[in-house]
């Protein structure tokens, strides 16, 4: 089909692990943002998408990597103190990040055991500190300060929770979330299309300029889920944005769950939730970027994206996730498949609260 162009018991993290090294016997792969713009045009992954002769279609290994490329470094918990506010866990600090923060005694009290070990307990906020505007405007004079050490500033503000739905403590720089360990959330859209019986997915490639993640595979529409805003109207924003999907069509769009992964790195340790979309758009529709984060799009058919998924590293980390689960939802992956309900159940590893 040709493809259309536009410009105790183990937790079950652990449980994870043991199946991608032993079953599978998976290689280490790493979900850090590249460095350098990704080194593979539209041609090479259309190339692996078509390639239908390998007879690994219900192999499920391939998906089982990029579900655990998002979830790597759990073994490092115990690096990480937790970080309260209001005697209310909001994240996670790895104690090497700590003593970057120690001298900030106006903003955060380290408390330590009392067993006479001198190690970091907890890390909570100073009590004078009584306003999630205190807070936010505090602690964003940390950030200022810590340079470097933070890199990607992206002046753009991310509500910090106990979990989806409760009281918002202060917000905090997006760049910043995973040295906190705060719970991030987003939204993920699939946009398809039929066409005689058969469902296509546009596809955006990031624009080589985008500070993360630069030139690889994404979903047609994505973003962070920033304060003060709903996810359905964040999708919209977003269409708009991302595709120049207009309101009369995004209103359209369909919440269809979410998945949830945690990363750890460094000092980062990463909680996202990703709430999923689906908008099934006209046919003769072509997506239009608007804020020039994408370079170009592809419509591409369903069981090629899935082929890209599991042959290569070409998408963006976290999308895979959310196309594993289009794919679950439409069936293109069936309970036959070998070890289809611990796929399904990876889907959600972190803390989907």
């Amino acid at each position: 089909m040709a493809t259309t162009t536009a410009a105790a018991r183990w937790s079950f993290p652990a449980r994870l692990q043991l199946l991608t090294s032993r079953r599978f016997c998976f290689p280490a792969s790493s979900a850090a943002p590249p460095s350098s713009v990704a080194g593979f045009s539209w041609a090479d992954a259309l190339r692996v998408a078509g390639d239908g002769g390998r007879g690994d279609e219900s192999d499920l290994s391939g998906y089982f990597r990029k579900v655990k490329s998002c979830n790597r470094g759990m073994d490092k918990k115990g690096q990480f103190v937790k970080f309260s506010v209001e005697d209310q866990v909001v994240g996670y600090i790895h104690k090497g990040f700590i003593e970057h923060i120690r001298d900030f005694h106006d903003v955060f009290t380290i408390v330590m055991d009392d067993n006479g070990s001198n190690t970091v307990e907890h890390v909570s906020l100073q009590s004078s500190l009584r306003t999630p505007e205190d807070r936010t405007h505090a602690i964003g004079s940390v950030i200022k300060s810590l340079g470097e050490l933070i890199p990607g500033i992206r002046n753009e503000l991310y509500p910090v929770t106990s979990s989806y739905g409760m009281p918002v403590y202060f917000s905090l720089e997006r760049a910043a979330a995973p040295y906190f360990g705060i719970k991030a959330y987003g939204v993920h859209m699939n946009g398809y299309v039929e066409k005689d019986g058969q469902k296509f997915l546009w596809i955006g490639k990031r624009s080589d300029v985008k500070q993360t993640y630069p030139g690889m595979l994404d979903h047609l529409v994505a973003g962070g889920l920033p304060y003060g805003m709903s996810c359905k109207e964040n999708i919209i924003k977003e269409c708009e944005e991302e595709a120049g999907i207009t309101r009369s069509i995004s209103t359209n769009a369909t919440s269809v769950g979410a998945v949830s992964y945690m990363d750890i790195e460094g000092f980062r340790y990463k909680r996202d939730v990703l709430f999923c979309y689906d908008l099934q758009l006209p046919a003769d529709f072509v997506p239009n970027n608007e804020d020039g984060e994408v370079d170009s799009f592809r419509l591409v058919p369903v069981i090629h994206a899935a082929n890209i998924i599991r042959r290569t590293d070409f998408f963006k980390p976290n999308c895979n996730l959310v196309i594993i689960d289009f794919l679950f939802r439409h069936g293109y992956i069936n309970p036959d498949s070998r070890c289809y309900l611990d796929l399904l159940q990876s889907l959600r590893s972190g803390d989907c609260s």
